[in-house]
């Protein structure tokens, strides 16, 4: 294990591994035969792909490693994936994490939810923007690169394992989500990961998780948002009163920031007992993380790219900014928010 006075800077937070080799001698140094490991992850496509690339390379490393699972996946693109690669995803919850020895958290950083706050995780490896998340033994983050699946394609390369057709499929998929086909920010390495798995990545199986898109019903949630809709120059805004998850908002989203003339694309809508904001822009001079941080950091959770964010909001934490518990009292507060 590396030194604590090395790997750490001065606020906390622990160095980025300077190659894959150094991030994987300090990952393994870092776990030993005996622990039982929880990867947890928020499962979508790049997420879930980033997991089980980890999980293999924990194989006969430790005693078990899981991959833990903090909402349900409900998009039917990602059902449809762990269901054909037949991936074991386990709902987990507070009370079992006594059940584990450490924690290792991919595609994402522990101040990106409420439940990962309370974990202390061993490692982080991701790439979105760097957030002041504490310290951490091994953060490898980084921001500049398109999918935390091209990341772990990597440390595979440097372990000299090669990927199952399985793998290779879920880290394909991970990779063309999260850079959307390579139109949202990505760079050479995405690309590289992109064409070594290539080959390797069952194409059949793979069409059929891309064209698994929407159900019958989730047309009614397009007709909804579609009448709810306000443009304001550039900005196109929609709310939904009520979904039963965030996927169709960023379904919403992206489909939304398609219409001419259309740089914005803010969708938002309550799940649960949260209220959900997705941001989508063309990316040309403009940066959703940071403008859904400045937005919402105040009442939750909120951060992500240049052209893709998101914000959740517990609802109790609106009661002086939403007096109205009205569907159009939550748009408005939207909308104000995001126009400042």
């Amino acid at each position: 294990m590396a030194n604590k006075k090395n790997s750490h800077t001065p606020h906390g937070r622990s160095c980025r591994p300077r190659s894959r080799q150094e991030a994987l001698k300090r990952l393994y140094d870092l776990l030993n035969f005996k622990d039982r490991v929880l990867i947890t992850i928020d499962p979508d496509p790049d997420a879930i792909a980033s997991a089980f690339a980890l999980r293999r390379l924990l194989w006969r490393r430790v005693q078990s490693t899981t991959v833990g699972i903090i909402r349900p996946v409900k998009r039917l693109n990602n059902l449809t994936m762990v269901r054909l690669l037949k991936l074991p995803l386990v709902p987990i919850q507070e009370k079992s994490l006594g059940n584990y020895d450490k924690f290792l958290l991919v595609d994402g950083q522990p101040c990106h939810n409420d439940f990962f706050r309370k974990i202390p995780y061993t490692a982080v490896i991701d790439h979105h923007p760097l957030a002041a998340c504490g310290e951490i033994p091994l953060a490898d983050i980084r921001p500049d690169y398109g999918a935390t699946s091209t990341i772990l394609t990597e440390y595979l390369r440097a372990a000299r394992i090669h990927p199952s057709q399985t793998l290779a499929t879920a880290l394909i998929y991970g990779i063309k989500t999260d850079t959307q086909n390579f139109e949202r920010q990505s760079r050479e390495e995405d690309v590289r990961a992109f064409h070594y798995l290539f080959g390797k990545a069952n194409h059949n199986v793979l069409r059929k998780i891309e064209i698994s898109d929407l159900a019958l019903k989730d047309l009614n949630y397009f007709r909804e948002a579609l009448e709810n809709k306000t443009v304001s120059r550039d900005r196109i805004y929609t709310h939904l009163p009520k979904v039963p998850s965030a996927d169709i908002l960023v379904i919403l989203a992206d489909f939304l920031l398609k219409v001419h003339d259309i740089s914005w694309s803010i969708v938002s809508g309550v799940v649960g007992n949260t209220l959900v904001v997705i941001v989508r822009n063309d990316g040309y001079r403009k940066d959703a993380g940071k403008s859904i941080q400045k937005a919402f950091g105040a009442y939750g959770s909120a951060g992500g790219h240049k052209a893709a964010a998101r914000a959740e909001i517990p609802l109790e934490n609106l009661h002086e900014a939403v007096i109205r518990k009205t569907p159009l009292a939550y748009a408005r507060f939207v909308r104000r928010r995001m126009s400042t």
